[in-house]
């Protein structure tokens, strides 16, 4: 079950447990195969020729997400921080959104599990609010990590 954390200010966390190892979490993150299965709230899609992704410090990524009306959203951000496999910091806008205007979200990695099998995530978004829900933003993600918990599960078995 995802936690939330409120605070006075435009942000939220998001916390999920997968039942996979780190490096294979990190690779749905950065791998843009992998990025467009789950890139998106259920009931949208992510065409995969959309995902671009340059996994590097000052590198960009892209996509673009397409409801079932046809309306598109193209997402796009720049890389911060990457140090693999336990931390992402980007930011997260639409193209041509002013870099230091946009929300960053932060995604750390930690190894979990009496084994190590397990990966806790801890994502967390600066720059726009988000509660459970919201129909927006927060379960937008929450839904896009039951997604991404569904692809785990055929990756592991």
């Amino acid at each position: 079950m995802p936690e939330q954390t409120a605070t006075g200010s435009k942000q939220f966390t998001i916390t999920r447990v997968f039942d996979a190892p780190r490096e294979v979490v990190w690779n749905a993150w950065t791998d843009p195969d992998e990025a467009a299965i789950w890139w998106h709230p259920r009931g949208i899609e992510t065409p995969r020729d959309s995902v671009v992704i340059d996994a590097r410090p000052g590198g960009s990524y892209r996509y673009t997400m397409i409801a079932p009306d046809g309306t598109e959203y193209p997402t796009f951000g720049v890389y911060r921080e990457i140090t693999p496999p336990s931390r992402l910091v980007f930011t997260w806008g639409s193209p041509g959104d002013p870099d230091d205007l946009v929300p960053v979200i932060s995604i750390d990695l930690a190894v979990h599990g009496e084994a190590g099998e397990q990966t806790l995530m801890t994502f967390h978004v600066q720059g726009v609010e988000g509660a459970a829900g919201d129909e927006y933003v927060y379960d937008g993600w929450d839904s896009a990590f039951d997604l991404l918990v569904e692809r785990l599960d055929s990756e592991v078995q």
